[in-house]
């Protein structure tokens, strides 16, 4: 099986293609210009340079969140006109275990996604690797870095964070005198292939069905029922 991957969620974006679970090719970006000028373009060169186009691949994979109202966007938007355009089903995976599943030999250990959320908090979910499978100990959440603390305290094991707010995440636990371990950016950070792997285990969909998870409103919804509340 084929599959294309999307990675937008972030500063960075990617996209990969997957044959029969092992990644072909991989074209990685973090540079000034916004995803919706570069996404598409660098998955047409990256197929192109492997002499495959849309038409070629049995699905398209993309992270739908959480991370960045934009990117996410962006990503989601991008996966449903490659769909459409190509008649493919796509799968949506959540963002947090797409990390986590760059991280699946590691047998036993605790996997800590997190992403800056600003506004003081952290999406965040909790995973560990078992008989080589990622499986999840919480849901997706946007959660206060103090609440993460509280929860390795509970816990009591080390956590290895990956995302964009890991090395946050990782300071605040070395801060606090908890177990907690950083892996190289490579590892780290969000990336197509991550996304491929988690779509290995998901079951495509039409390209209708697919919707971005953003977990919490945007700032613009947030304003706009801030002003209705004191207009009521």
């Amino acid at each position: 099986m084929k599959i294309l991957a999307i990675e937008s969620s972030a500063r960075a974006a990617s996209v990969a293609l997957a044959t029969d679970g092992r990644l072909t090719a991989q074209y990685y970006e973090e540079s000034a210009l916004t995803h919706s000028r570069t996404l598409l373009k660098m998955a047409e060169d990256m197929l192109a340079g492997l002499e495959m186009t849309v038409a070629d691949v049995d699905a398209i994979a993309v992270a739908r969140g959480p991370g960045s109202f934009t990117g996410v966007r962006i990503g989601v938007a991008a996966a449903k006109g490659l769909a459409w355009g190509a008649e493919k089903p796509v799968c949506g995976v959540s963002t947090l275990e797409a990390m986590a599943w760059q991280l699946v030999p590691m047998e036993g250990a605790v996997i800590a996604s997190a992403m800056d959320a600003r506004r003081g908090q952290i999406y965040n979910a909790l995973f560990e690797c078992r008989d080589g499978e990622i499986v999840r100990l919480t849901p997706d959440r946007a959660i206060s870095l103090e609440e993460l603390v509280d929860s390795g305290k509970n816990l009591g094991r080390a956590y290895i964070f990956v995302g964009d707010g890991g090395n946050i995440c990782y300071n605040r636990f070395r801060e606090e005198g908890l177990p907690a371990l950083l892996p190289p950016a490579s590892l780290r950070l969000q990336t197509a292939w991550g996304v491929a792997l988690a779509a290995m285990k998901r079951e495509p969909q039409p390209a209708f069905d697919l919707e971005p998870n953003y977990l919490r409103l945007s700032q613009a919804e947030r304003e706009r029922l801030e002003k209705l509340k004191k207009t009521n």
